[in-house]
């Protein structure tokens, strides 16, 4: 019976041990566990880089040599453009968990706090699931091509200072990293415009534009020629005009930001003409 007792006193020594070291580590970073999911999900596509592909595995009729010539000439895609979220969520905290959940199947690369501190979750080269179904352009597949970031922001206030500085600084980087064009940043609202309208009103493109990340129109303005067409100046900015309201509006929310309507007055024209010309 004491041998019994031992044992099960063991049992429970032990058990508490094994929790104690759980929770020390969640304490140092709450999200250890999901780290370790990352970590292993990044070594499998690293390990399927590695192999070699199969050849002609059922592809007979390509014509596939069965020698595989490796080249030595590559390196990992590069993002060519950023597109910029708001959260639609109340705290950093609830966004973080809503991306280390599997079953939300929704990710960034960065999500940025009101305070201003910056979360890494995703290497850069790899692909989030941000975007969603959309198109900026000929590019139908946004998530393939860009980086996302998300700002902690629930889409009916203004943006932080804090947060808005460290968007810049985060912003700095990526573009002489990767060498992104200034009109390669957008808003998710951009290339999704019948289906999301973050980030939203409150935010500042203007200041963005001045730092080089997006265009902006001059002060001074020439009235667009006879026969303008908005639909063919939206498609050369980028937007979908597939639904024209839908883009029209887009535009104004990110450019005019005062106004929304899917209408277009005669300064919202010639606002759109000088920025057309830009592209």
């Amino acid at each position: 019976m004491l041998i019994k007792i031992n044992n099960k006193a063991r049992f429970i020594q032990t058990a508490a041990l094994a929790v104690l070291a759980v929770l020390s580590a969640c304490s140092g970073n709450p999200y250890a566990p999901t780290n370790r999911i990352y970590k292993r999900q990044a070594k499998q596509l690293a390990q399927s880089l590695r192999q070699i592909p199969p050849v002609n595995a059922g592809q007979d009729s390509l014509n596939i040599s069965s020698t595989w010539a490796g080249t030595t000439n590559f390196n990992l895609r590069k993002p060519n453009f950023v597109v910029i979220h708001y959260t639609a969520q109340n705290s950093v905290e609830q966004t973080l968990r809503t991306f280390t959940l599997t079953r939300t199947q929704v990710s960034a690369h960065y999500v940025v706090s009101r305070d201003g501190t910056i979360y890494h979750m995703l290497n850069d080269y790899m692909r989030a699931w941000h975007a969603g179904t959309g198109k900026w352009g000929k590019d139908a597949d946004i998530n393939s091509s860009s980086i996302g970031i998300e700002l902690d922001n629930n889409g009916s206030e203004p943006f932080a200072e804090a947060q808005i500085t460290s968007l810049l600084k985060l912003l700095g980087n990526l573009k002489q990293n990767y060498n992104i064009p200034a009109q390669n940043f957008i808003g998710h609202g951009d290339m999704a415009p019948t289906r999301k309208p973050d980030p939203g009103v409150y935010f500042p493109w203007k200041t963005l534009a001045e730092k080089g990340f997006g265009l902006w129109y001059d002060d001074t303005m020439d009235l667009p020629p006879a026969g303008f067409d908005p639909a063919i100046a939206l498609r050369l900015i980028g937007y979908d005009t597939s639904n024209l309201n839908a883009a029209i509006v887009a535009f104004k929310r990110h450019f005019i930001q005062t106004d929304i309507s899917p209408v277009l007055s005669p300064s919202d024209m010639a606002i759109l003409y000088n920025l057309s010309m830009k592209y």
